[in-house]
């Protein structure tokens, strides 16, 4: 489907749920997933959640724990060094920002060709240790395994509904009866749900508007040409879309890991030969990429220069799969050359930010005359009154 096509679709089912609600959401379940659900079945109760937690196979169960343990081990650390709420004093102004979670977040899980338990440790972790008290998960119900109710279980969602695709996005958004509206959305999904997303900010919070997921490999003739092909098959892995490119300096490497890229995928990488270190480095700021390996014999001098990437993922033991799972930072990453000005998905995603301004009466009077001065300049007349009103007011000299 065209990126007009998809842009018509989402426009109608946008529609169509603002007007049907949970109808709709039953209509385009069957429709996509081929399940019937009626809108009492949405919601996926505790008692399943938690029969589904202690059902799964103890490796699984450990697995999930441990990985979870490492997602919150980082997020609280990071939540710990975050800036907090202050104030300055100066000459009768009182002067501050003050930092709040958001009410309410929704997250989406994919539910296409695999299941991603990962995704809602990575997306519903940060958002428990940042504060927010609701926090709603989607996943469409053709994917809904026991490795996602027990990684909701084990995140601390509060609320989880098999509804997925463009519907379920738009429900998160602006509500229905079934389903209450959220302050922001995040997660990944694909291009229906992404457009989805870019339709709907505004109205609602977005994260970032994910494209297919990429890596790229810098790589000098250091690297070992087997985990260099193994990581950038990994990363196509995702979807047809995705894309692996590794930029090195060494020519003998670029050969080895193209003949060592399974066959059935070669056509989603690119490779990029650099006579030298630091173009190379100018070429992977230019790519801007969702995950950034970094392969060569000294990290640290391509550290000090990269300036473009979601994630830096440092030697060879550090592939991005270690970063889909295990390492701990979120793995819902800036895409498509928006880590140009995006960051990933942290603690600091479900803040926000409130300036704190306090005048009193003495530094009214002092300042009053520059703001008038300013509204007068700009022709904005009742600016100007908001100020004289309160000029006139004998309590403000009665103060000072």
């Amino acid at each position: 489907m065209d990126s007009k096509k998809i842009k018509n679709e989402v426009q109608r089912i946008i529609s169509v749920v603002r007007r049907k609600g949970d109808q709709a959401l039953a209509d385009f379940t069957k429709r996509f997933d081929k399940i019937s659900l009626k809108p009492q079945q949405f919601r996926i109760s505790p008692q399943r959640i938690e029969r589904a937690y202690r059902n799964l196979d103890s490796e699984k169960r450990r697995s999930l724990d441990a990985c979870a343990r490492r997602i919150q081990e980082f997020h609280w650390y990071e939540r710990k060094h975050l800036p907090q709420s202050w104030t300055m004093m100066r000459n009768g102004v009182r002067l501050g920002q003050i930092y709040s979670p958001l009410e309410s977040v929704g997250i989406y899980v994919p539910g296409g060709q695999y299941s991603y338990p990962s995704t809602l440790l990575m997306t519903a972790i940060p958002a428990r240790l940042a504060g927010v008290p609701r926090r709603v998960a989607i996943t469409p119900p053709v994917r809904l395994t026991d490795e996602i109710l027990a990684a909701a279980k084990i995140a601390g969602v509060t609320d989880l509904y098999q509804i997925g695709g463009p519907a379920g996005i738009v429900a998160l958004a602006i509500g229905t009866k079934t389903i209450p509206k959220v302050d922001l959305i995040v997660g990944p999904g694909n291009a229906l749900v992404t457009e989805a997303k870019r339709q709907l900010f505004g109205e609602v919070g977005i994260d970032l508007l994910a494209g297919p997921s990429e890596l790229v490999v810098l790589a000098d003739e250091t690297a070992p040409a087997d985990f260099v092909a193994a990581d950038l098959a990994a990363q196509v892995e995702h979807d047809d879309d995705a894309k692996g490119i590794l930029i090195t300096t060494s020519k003998k490497l670029m050969k080895d890991v193209q003949d060592l890229i399974p066959k059935v995928v070669q056509g989603q990488c690119q490779f990029f030969y650099q006579s030298d270190l630091a173009h190379a480095i100018d070429v992977a700021n230019k790519i801007a990429g969702e995950h950034v390996q970094i392969m060569v014999k000294s990290p640290q001098r391509c550290l000090d220069h990269l300036k473009n990437g979601g994630a830096f993922f440092i030697d060879q033991w550090s592939p991005a799969v270690m970063g889909d799972y295990w390492a701990g930072p979120s793995h819902v990453l800036p895409t498509g050359g928006s880590a140009r000005f995006l960051s990933g998905l942290s603690v600091m995603t479900f803040l926000k930010r409130s300036s704190l301004i306090h005048v009193s009466g003495v530094a009214f009077k002092k300042g009053s005359g520059y703001a008038k001065t300013m509204a007068k300049l700009e022709g904005l007349k009742f600016h100007a009154r908001s100020l004289d009103v309160r000029n006139r007011d004998p309590i403000l000299n009665e103060d000072i």
